[in-house]
């Protein structure tokens, strides 16, 4: 018999500032990678981290 899947998944968060923002101070995207419980937390998640391309706390959003 197979084991199923795990609750919990990994997912990676990318800055939304540096994906849309052209006249940044480097190349690059910010990214995090973390782990979410995929049955309390169904939509996308969504966190305020540090972003050192755009050197504020900016809001990641969770990518596919």
């Amino acid at each position: 018999m197979a084991k199923s899947k795990g609750v919990r998944i990994i997912v990676t968060l990318e800055c939304t500032e540096c994906r849309t923002n052209a006249n940044k101070r480097s190349p690059g995207v910010s990214r995090y990678t973390t782990t979410k419980n995929r049955r309390n937390t169904t939509n996308r998640l969504e966190l305020k981290k540090f972003c050192s391309h755009c050197n504020t706390h900016t809001v990641h959003k969770e990518i596919k």
